[in-house]
């Protein structure tokens, strides 16, 4: 069915000529396929809360906290949730002319008009910290124009920087394997979960697991579930206080394995990043 006004919500943090920004939430009510939907401008959707799966046509994409994913201008989509929860995410257009120069060709179809090839593209930790760095800076007001402006084509650059583009994978059943296990993760972030565990859940060996998914996601399996939690506190730090409680809310063992994953991840701690974001 069709998603009503109280399912979805979208706020524009920022409007100028060259960028907007909007934050969109969905509470993913409907656990099946959406009517089919249509784009009216390209643009770029970074996840930063929960997940959902994106049909476009026989495609399918996960989206969550380590992807961005390409909405281009009149091409048909469907969205469903099969995890619990619903999803948020941060929607950046640009300037199709400055799009365009900051978008490898290697990405973008042939043609005049301005589309992407791939519906998703993974992106680093840096790129998530730029995510969560623009969305609160401008939620709470502390960032003017010309800075969320550069902080917006700053996390443009970084998320299509021609070292990030990879082979996509041949096989479509491998893709759904990983696929599968993606959102066993984000359904349960705290939870510590053991390699047995999840071939249980998704089928197939724990082997052909970790082969499969370092070779289609570029990392360990282990490593990919730490940078979800910590992509989730770099969205959960304007809510929290007790830096600590969301550590172990999170999954994480203690406080200084908290901070000590997060500083090596984004280069500062957790209470520098919050003084940085919310405070400056």
């Amino acid at each position: 069915m069709p998603l009503t006004v109280s399912e979805f919500a979208s706020k524009t943090l920022l409007s100028t000529p060259i960028v907007s920004v909007r934050d969109v939430c969905c509470q993913g009510l409907c656990r099946h396929k959406s009517p089919e939907e249509y784009a009216t401008a390209t643009h770029l959707v970074f996840p930063y809360r929960g997940a959902y799966v994106r049909h476009l046509g026989q495609d399918e994409a996960v989206a969550e906290a380590s992807q961005v994913l390409f909405f281009n201008r009149n091409d048909g989509y469907q969205v469903s949730h099969p995890v619990r929860g619903g999803d948020s995410c941060l929607s950046l257009q640009v300037d199709e002319e400055l799009l365009r120069e900051l978008t490898p060709k290697a990405l973008l179809r042939d043609g005049p008009i301005l589309a992407f090839r791939e519906q998703r593209m993974p992106i680093d930790p840096r790129a998530q910290a730029l995510v969560a760095l623009l969305r609160h800076s401008l939620d709470t007001g502390i960032a003017e124009p010309l800075e969320a402006e550069s902080l917006a084509l700053t996390l443009v650059r970084r998320t299509l920087r021609p070292e990030a583009i990879r082979a996509r994978p041949h096989s479509v059943a491998r893709q759904r394997l990983v696929d599968r296990v993606k959102l066993l993760l984000t359904s349960d972030l705290s939870r510590r979960w053991t390699l047995a565990e999840i071939a249980a859940e998704v089928g197939g060996s724990a082997v052909y697991l970790t082969q499969v998914f370092q070779q289609l996601e570029g990392m360990p399996l282990y490593r990919y579930q730490l940078n979800l939690r910590l992509a989730r506190a770099l969205d959960l730090m304007a809510e929290y206080d007790d830096l600590t409680a969301l550590g172990l809310e999170l999954g994480f063992s203690s406080h200084s394995h908290f901070t000590s994953a997060f500083q090596r991840t984004y280069g500062r701690s957790p209470s520098e990043f919050r003084r940085f974001a919310l405070n400056r």
